[in-house]
């Protein structure tokens, strides 16, 4: 006999997500529960210790199934959560995690504060993927001037989505982050990027991860996984006026490397490295001498 409760047909899925070695197994029945009924994943767990009776439908067990099957969680509801947004994505753009916030918060903290100076900042996020980050700035900091630029046509159709729905004066452009923006040389006042920068030799474990993002929103070539911040941190010193903020993701084993990179070249002042806020080393900023 099928169960009847939500609480059971939770417990049921709980335990099928389990088995199949999704760590947020309980997390995502709740989730897949409330996208099918049309409530939050909180309204959900009350009602299940209510004991409410509600049969969940076919989509329920379906999308249970395809969770099962290491499908993201994200594309299944079709949004993702980043700081207090909710972005639309899918297949074929990168889906924003929660340790970006953290690269995030240096280039909201700066455009707000040059907003408060009077100034209209000007903010560039290179690799915008979903337009997370370009997003979170211009939704946070409504006197800045926000552009974004992706090189992947499918992730920039998404971005249009959420470009159009939270933010439509964001300047949304589809291009090579190295070369885009030649109409800013010299006018930006913040660069942010979550560019790619997974090593080859670092295949992320995850079937989420590995078999869902894009390749190009994940490797940023070279032997270091480097090749792609290192074009970043080169378009930013053509984009950025002097005295203006880089803020760069990396990998955890990249912070030396990158820090490298912008302290030789003569072009940075006040490079450092940052954690993100499970303490791990996560971006580095610096300034345009």
């Amino acid at each position: 006999m099928s169960p009847t409760s939500l609480a059971d047909q939770l417990r049921a899925a709980t335990a099928r997500l389990t088995v199949a070695g999704v760590p947020s197994a309980r997390h995502d029945a709740e989730v897949l529960a409330g996208h099918v009924l049309g409530l939050s994943r909180a309204d959900v767990a009350v009602a299940a210790l209510r004991g409410d009776d509600v049969r969940l439908d076919e989509r329920f067990d379906d999308l249970v199934d395809e969770r099962a099957r290491r499908v993201p969680l994200q594309h299944l509801t079709g949004t993702a959560p980043f700081r207090d947004l909710e972005l639309a994505v899918g297949p074929g753009v990168f889906v924003p995690r929660p340790e970006t916030e953290s690269v995030a918060q240096p280039a909201i903290d700066e455009a707000r504060a040059l907003v408060g100076a009077g100034r209209r900042p000007v903010v560039v996020d290179l690799c915008t993927g979903s337009g997370a980050i370009a997003l979170a700035v211009a939704t946070e900091v409504p006197g800045a001037q926000v552009h974004a630029v992706e090189l992947s046509e499918q992730a920039v159709a998404w971005a249009a989505v959420n470009v159009a729905r939270l933010a439509p004066a964001v300047d949304l452009r589809t291009g090579d982050a190295s070369s885009a923006f030649d109409d800013l040389d010299g006018a930006v006042d913040v660069v942010v990027s979550n560019p790619p920068y997974i090593p080859p030799d670092q295949v992320p474990v995850d079937p989420e991860v590995r078999d869902h993002d894009p390749e190009v929103a994940l490797y940023g070539l070279g032997a270091d996984g480097l090749q792609v911040p290192r074009a970043v941190v080169v378009a930013a010193a053509r984009l950025l006026r002097p005295g203006g903020l880089l803020v760069v993701e990396h990998a955890d084993v990249q912070q030396v490397a990158l820090l490298r990179t912008l302290t030789s070249s003569g072009l940075w002042r006040e490079a450092a490295g940052h954690p993100d806020l499970t303490g791990t080393p996560r971006l580095v900023s610096a300034r345009r001498a």
